[in-house]
């Protein structure tokens, strides 16, 4: 198939990359002239990994192109994927304006019947409004050219996202129109060898059930940091909780890991624009409010514990951080813990040293105004030396087995601040180190 995706960020990149790996010419289209030229020159604008290689092995095969040419765009996919953003508007509702832009083009540019597929995040209802700007654009034209709109949102997880779209646990399509479902069901049969995984509702439905999903996850981890943070006043361990509700089918053990808080580009988002949804529908979401609050406190908890270890005012003391985005295997600090983290240190008077393995060149931009209480070290060792102490705050791979022997001489207080309980405490603690973890006994 040909097919187009308007916007070529993190789900356009990998949605069009993807699709080029079974087979198909697929077209990656942006208004950002600055990203598409590093896509033409074999660079790729966000690190997710596996995705660099599968762009160029794509571009190589003469599959995956890139374009800011948005006559060429709508011209060239019978398939045409809008994967844009859809920010968090001032009252917390989703920016549906990329989303409407692309739309109104594709009925200013289409001479030929398309597919138009929602793959953004989107409010509720969006299928229809898409579809009446589409229509309103061809009527202004005067032309009757058929198409549809489906609703196909994406349930990939930054870090992983690779595996997750080519296996997937399922795939929503959204639509009542037959001739659409059987190309949709085409597209994704590549993905799906040993067992169909499709899941075909209304449009309506669809868009909702990517909300519910993100709404749930988030639900889970706020849920298990009232716990951890409950457990640190009653000396429990709140890993031993978690291995014991697990254990229960009915509960599984994903999204049940205390830490620091949820953050990135999804679950922060989809939760204000759902709770926007709800109020907006005159309809109260208590649990998915109480979610939210939980979570922004989560991510000012080990501040707390830092200053109640060192004191309120910490002039003079340096933190060494490790870890600044917002989860493994990304360098997007999008919403990420790290951001309050830094933020309350420095306003406490500490300095920082950081250090996280793809994440410094964005940290850098995003603590512009604050660059000179920072420094960013070049090994996470380095962050260490003259620190008064380490706390954690993402859990890269690289950070699972130091040698806390090391640790301990490098700082000039033995205080570990564990962020996402990777650490086991008594090992910790052997080295000579004091421990502080989320809800650890």
């Amino acid at each position: 198939m040909k097919i187009t995706v308007i916007g070529s960020g993190y789900v356009g990149l990998v949605t069009g990359a993807c699709f080029a790996e079974t087979g198909n010419e697929v077209l990656c289209f942006d208004i950002d002239e600055r990203k598409i030229n590093i896509l033409n020159k074999g660079g790729v604008p966000i690190h997710e990994p596996g995705l660099k290689e599968m762009i160029a092995r794509n571009v190589a095969a003469h599959r995956l192109h890139f374009s800011t040419d948005v006559d060429h765009a709508i011209a060239f996919g019978m398939l045409q994927f809008i994967a844009v953003g859809t920010p968090p508007d001032e009252d917390g509702s989703a920016d549906m304006s990329y989303v409407l832009h692309a739309a109104r083009n594709i009925g200013r540019k289409m001479n030929a019947r398309k597919i138009v597929v929602d793959k953004s995040t989107v409010p509720i209802g969006t299928a229809d409004r898409v579809r009446g700007v589409i229509e309103e654009e061809l009527k202004r034209r005067d032309v009757n050219i058929d198409f549809t709109v489906v609703s196909n949102p994406e349930f990939l997880k930054e870090g992983a996202a690779i595996n997750d779209f080519m296996k997937p646990d399922r795939v929503v399509i959204g639509s009542d129109d037959a001739r659409a479902i059987r190309v949709m069901r085409a597209l994704y049969a590549p993905f799906q060898r040993s067992h169909e995984e499709l899941l075909i509702m209304d449009a309506r439905s669809a868009e909702f059930t990517k909300y519910a999903a993100n709404a749930m996850l988030a639900t889970r981890i706020s849920f298990m940091n009232e716990l951890a943070n409950l457990a640190d006043h009653l000396n429990v361990d709140v890993e031993m909780v978690r291995r014991g509700i697990g254990s229960d089918p009915r509960i599984g053990y994903h999204f049940l890991y205390s830490g620091t808080g949820y953050g990135g580009s999804c679950f922060p988002k989809d939760v204000k624009a759902l709770l926007r949804t709800a109020e907006q529908t005159g309809v109260s979401l208590d649990v998915l409010s109480a979610v939210e609050l939980a979570n922004e406190k989560q991510k000012h908890i080990l501040v707390q514990k830092v200053c109640r270890r060192l004191g309120e005012n910490l002039s003079g003391k340096t933190i060494a951080l490790w870890g600044l985005a917002f989860k493994p295997n990304t360098d997007d600090m999008r919403e990420a813990p790290s951001l309050v983290i830094v933020r309350e240190l420095l306003r406490r008077g500490a300095r920082i040293a950081a250090y996280d393995p793809e994440a410094m060149a964005e940290a850098q931009r995003v603590f512009e105004a604050e660059k000179k209480k920072i420094t960013y070290a070049s090994t996470p060792m380095a962050a260490l030396e003259n620190a008064d102490a380490l706390v954690l705050v993402t859990e890269w791979k690289a950070f699972s087995s130091p040698d806390f022997d090391a640790i301990k001489n490098a700082l000039t207080t033995p205080l570990l601040f564990d962020g996402r309980n990777i650490y086991d405490p008594d090992t910790v603690r052997s080295a000579g180190l004091e421990y502080f973890g989320i809800g650890r006994r």
